[in-house]
């Protein structure tokens, strides 16, 4: 079956997740959805990033936080249960409005060292897959992303050029993704979990296959915090934030022992370990590693232990999400008998 699932003000919520949501669409095993998700940060160019079913939800969604990100469902998979794992094949992932923004703010890496907020507005290249910087301006009267879907008038006056010269590639992906957690309770769409959210690894995009490990009945899959670009790191506080319509496969896995959210792409596997420092993140990202050449690879503990040392790379996935990220990357040409295949 072939789903279509827009973004509006009665199929989105924002800046959270919930077990308690009722579910806005369910579907079966398999089935594919099309699926229209929305940038919260909209409104930092509202002529560039908002069209007319943008700024309904815009309008009409007044249920925010404590999270920022926008996010579309719930979905309820037919017959999934805690303990089952959801495979979300990302098929396409295509930019609503060719514009995004970043967002330099005050939860950034490096606002120590570069205080204020700062917006810059990219155009895209949907032919040579680049983005242009096209503007910037500051920010100062108060915290832009602290009020959830607020939106800058225009002021050209405020708009500055910015990276003459310089193109970015395009990395279409989603940011926050994931299922619904087991606890009945809101939970803020800031912090990645087991129940994945906000993950922030570019590679969530086209021709990835996310891994979530099923918390509750039908397990509940959202999908927000579209992003068109971003580095290892996410070091100025966002990404690339834009718009995407995507098109996603679910299915309900029950042979695989995941319960950590796991990417895989056509060359790699990545395990994703989260703390709240980056020594903590590297470690949990490491204990996973472990668990899953053990439990996936028969690998024994001692072995799996050396074949990490020498050709596992453990990077930074984001260091601005309140909890920050470390993923461990499994080549796939290392294991000629891949164990994961649907």
């Amino acid at each position: 079956m072939h789903h279509f699932l827009p973004a509006t003000s009665s199929t989105v919520h924002w800046g959270f997740f919930d077990p308690r949501l009722s579910p806005v669409l369910t579907v079966a095993s398999g089935d594919l959805v099309q699926i229209e998700t929305l940038t919260h940060h909209a409104g930092d160019a509202p002529d560039l990033l908002m069209d007319a079913g943008i700024t309904e939800v815009f309008d009409s969604v007044t249920d925010r936080g404590p999270g920022p990100h926008l996010l579309t469902g719930p979905i309820a998979v037919e017959g999934a249960q805690p303990g089952d794992v959801l495979q979300v094949d990302i098929l396409t992932a295509v930019p609503r409005l060719p514009y995004g923004s970043n967002l330099a703010a005050h939860w950034g890496h490096l606002y120590g060292e570069i205080p204020g907020e700062r917006v810059t507005i990219y155009e895209f290249d949907a032919d040579a897959q680049l983005g242009r910087a096209v503007f910037g301006y500051d920010w100062t009267a108060t915290a832009l992303a602290d009020q959830p879907g607020t939106v800058v008038a225009p002021d050209p006056a405020a708009r500055e050029p910015a990276l003459p010269g310089v193109v970015v590639p395009l990395r279409p992906h989603f940011g926050t993704t994931g299922v619904a957690p087991a606890e009945p309770e809101r939970v803020s769409s800031v912090p990645p979990g087991d129940h994945g959210g906000n993950v922030d690894n570019w590679r969530i995009g086209a021709g990835g296959r996310m891994y979530y490990p099923v918390q509750v009945p039908g397990a509940l899959l959202s999908v927000g915090d579209p992003h068109v670009s971003q580095g290892d790191g996410e070091i100025s506080g966002t990404a690339l934030e834009s718009s995407l319509n995507g098109m996603l496969r679910l299915t309900i896995r029950r042979d695989l022992p995941f319960t950590v959210p796991v990417l895989e792409t056509a060359t790699e596997l990545l395990v994703h370990g989260f703390g709240d420092t980056l020594d903590a993140a590297m470690k949990a990202a490491a204990l996973r590693t472990l668990d899953v050449l053990v439990r996936c690879f028969g690998l024994s503990s001692k072995d799996a232990y050396s074949f990490m040392s020498v050709a596992v790379d453990f990077t930074v996935t984001q260091v601005v999400d309140q909890r920050q990220g470390v993923h461990g990357r499994i080549d796939k040409r290392c294991f000629p008998r891949w164990p994961l295949a649907a």
